[in-house]
């Protein structure tokens, strides 16, 4: 496993320092923990919730109405997705994975642990498919096909609408459009993983 973190240069967009944080940014941080903003852990105060200790939180703010607007959004993924969290997360680490993403790789190695997703899978998930059976690897499956060609194929299709409802279905859809679009982002800005997270592994 290769220690993916940037190198010795800094992120090409840095987060806000504590001195940069104002109104608008933390109403835009209270959509996503959904607090009202008069109640949002202050940036250096060391709170568990403090931005300073997310970098890619501290980074969107910068553009606080786009920060708003995908977080009252991210939010519904995060807390409200109809997909039981290990599949959420499976999915998560497959894009992460596949985009060679390591800030999300490190942020969801952690989510998906709380999820009930073992470090072994996590390490069989980085290889491929093989040791993923029913609806593990129907949504391993099915992220892959969306990465890959962008839609689900017509020979999944059948097990995919066999296995899910709609509300899952287009969860996962959503899910995997939005997290590879984020890792575009991180990767463009050169987000640094923060220090205490899983290293990416690279493809093999």
């Amino acid at each position: 496993m290769s220690d993916s973190r940037a190198g010795g240069a800094g992120p090409r967009v840095p987060p806000l320092s504590p001195d940069e944080w104002g109104d608008d940014e933390y109403d835009a941080y209270a959509a996503l923990l959904g607090m009202p903003a008069d109640k949002i852990p202050r940036a250096g105060s060391g709170h568990r919730y403090d931005p300073q200790q997310f970098s890619v939180v501290g980074t969107m703010a910068r553009h606080p109405a786009l920060a708003k607007a995908f977080w009252a959004f991210n939010g519904h993924q995060l807390k409200h997705n109809s997909l039981p969290l290990r599949l959420r997360e499976l999915a998560i680490l497959r894009v992460a994975h596949t985009r060679q993403s390591a800030y999300e790789w490190g942020q969801h190695v952690k989510l998906a642990l709380d999820g009930g997703v073992t470090s072994g899978e996590i390490e069989r998930l980085a290889r491929g498919n093989t040791g993923f059976a029913g609806l593990d690897l129907l949504v391993l499956e099915a992220t892959d096909e969306l990465l890959a060609n962008g839609r689900i194929g017509d020979s999944l299709w059948p097990q995919f609408t066999a296995a899910l409802d709609v509300h899952q279905q287009m969860d996962l859809i959503f899910l995997v459009g939005t997290y590879n679009m984020l890792a575009m982002a991180f990767e463009t800005w050169g987000l640094v993983p923060e220090p205490d997270t899983a290293l990416l592994p690279e493809r093999t």
